[in-house]
């Protein structure tokens, strides 16, 4: 892998019909989790989560378009102007608005070596396919 990598989002491999990019391993990220999610308008079915057997964190930053980021109950803005983290053990669901929302989602594991989970390794499966 050469020290830089350019690439074009639309362009990045896709899994689940195409909304979530492999930016990682496109870019050949090694040292953090990064992914792009792209939802259309008003989607509801971003699922609620945490990281508490992981250990990660995560930062959501838009890209493109706003909504909500429910953050243990509460709603907070997830907007060009508005960047969020959330640590492990917290319950977090994206709620796109009108626009629908492209966002960075950065991930690690505080003082511990990335590792690459399967599913976002370019060539792997889809999961949602089958």
């Amino acid at each position: 892998m050469s020290g830089y990598a350019v690439k074009k989002i639309d362009e990045m491999e896709g899994i689940y019909r195409g909304a979530f990019k492999r930016a990682r391993a496109e870019l050949g990220v090694e040292s953090f989790g990064m992914q792009i999610i792209d939802m259309p308008p008003n989607y509801e079915n971003y699922p609620e989560h945490d990281h508490s057997e992981d250990g990660q964190e995560e930062v959501y930053v838009t890209l493109g378009g706003g909504g909500k980021i429910e953050i243990e109950g509460e709603r907070f803005p997830l907007d060009p102007d508005h960047i969020a983290r959330v640590g492990s053990g917290v319950k977090r669901k994206v709620w796109p608005g009108a626009e629908g929302i492209r966002m960075l989602i950065l991930g690690g594991v505080p003082g511990s070596a990335y590792e690459a989970p399967e599913f976002t390794k370019l060539g792997e499966p889809d999961p949602s396919a089958g």
